[in-house]
């Protein structure tokens, strides 16, 4: 059975490579266009891993990581920030905040797949 992976981001284009990449990597790929509605849609479909853009409208990733983490049946699944922001400072805020990881944009292609394999790794840990 295929990681399901949801994907947070309100850039379309971003959101677009993201599940292109993860699609064709063997991913079942969920999506949403800020964090309310992956909020609903990580309840609902209880993914193996989150990737969440940071600065989005509605809900940024700061209040929908803090609202993850409160959840008792998603509290300990993987949920990885993705950002432009990626200073020493942010990565440090980002990890205090309770995000497993961060990526930085832009998205190197080449190198994703390895990158989602590790923090996929991350949530087999967590189960086991």
């Amino acid at each position: 059975m295929s990681a399901k992976v949801l994907v947070i981001e309100d850039n379309p284009t971003n959101l677009y490579l993201m599940e292109y990449l993860l699609t064709s990597f063997g991913y079942a790929v969920l999506t949403a266009g800020n964090g309310y509605v992956g909020l609903s849609i990580a309840a609902r479909e209880q993914p193996d891993l989150i990737i969440c853009d940071i600065q989005m409208p509605v809900m940024d990733g700061y209040e929908f990581i803090r609202q993850i983490k409160e959840h008792p049946q998603l509290s300990t699944t993987p949920v990885v920030a993705i950002t432009a922001f990626a200073m020493v400072d942010d990565q440090q805020k980002m990890l205090s905040a309770g995000f497993d990881n961060y990526l930085s944009k832009p998205i190197d292609p080449r190198t994703f797949k390895e990158k989602m394999l590790n923090f996929l790794s991350i949530n087999q840990q967590h189960a086991g």
